[in-house]
């Protein structure tokens, strides 16, 4: 096994907590806006999986307004343009999770990256209001190649960005289905379960476990 030379990292769901929206989504939808909030997360991952097989590529931004319009629509909410401004911006301004920065001012000695399904106008908006900017050396959007994780072609593109093999990242994600798609393309892993979920049945074992990103720190000196 080679060192690790990157930490790489999942933004939705790993760094940053989606249903931080679901404040707002309650505010404008009462009574619905945890479902409202999770409609609209399953939608959006559907919606990029869909889109990448059919071949009909949108960015990000564009799948998360249409994941937005469905799950409103799906909990009978009246969906204006004024509501919908408002929800794509908190989207803009979601909370990272407590340990992040903590974490991430740890590690030593590594690239640090993001990388993330998000296109560029809704990922360095959302880091920059975080203050997280300057602990990372690169953002990376599959914007830039328009493949869709978990495409092995969306991973080798994280190679090409950092010049780096494939046993010298360690990808971090909430996402098991992302862990999975990382695994079987070479990556070392680190799910960061935060939901206490099994493993995917895809014969794609993780390398490491972790309810969430502290754990990963023992990586530090590998």
């Amino acid at each position: 096994m080679g060192s690790i030379k990157a930490f790489v990292f999942d933004v939705y769901g790993t760094l940053f907590d989606v249903h931080s929206v679901k404040e707002k989504c309650e505010e404008l939808f009462p009574e619905k806006g945890v479902q409202i909030s999770q409609n609209w997360r399953t939608k959006q991952i559907e919606y990029s999986n869909l889109r990448q097989l059919m071949g009909n590529y949108e960015t990000f931004s564009v799948i998360t307004r249409d994941a937005l319009r469905y799950a409103i629509k799906k909990n009978q909410g009246e969906c204006s343009e004024q509501r919908e401004k408002e929800l794509m911006d908190a989207y803009l301004r979601l909370t990272h999770y407590p340990e992040t920065e903590s974490v991430l001012s740890q590690l030593s000695d590594k690239t640090l990256a993001i990388f993330s399904n998000g296109s560029h106008d809704m990922l360095d908006p959302l880091v920059h209001q975080s203050g997280l900017t300057r602990l990372f050396d690169f953002v990376i959007s599959i914007d830039e190649v328009k493949q869709y994780k978990p495409t092995p072609a969306s991973y080798y593109h994280v190679l090409k960005t950092l010049n780096v093999k494939r046993d010298e990242v360690l990808f971090m994600s909430s996402n098991g289905w992302d862990i999975s798609g990382a695994k079987n393309f070479g990556f070392h892993t680190a799910w960061i379960n935060r939901n206490d979920l099994p493993v995917e049945e895809l014969n794609l074992i993780p390398d490491a476990i972790y309810s969430n990103l502290n754990g990963i720190l023992e990586w530090n000196s590998r």
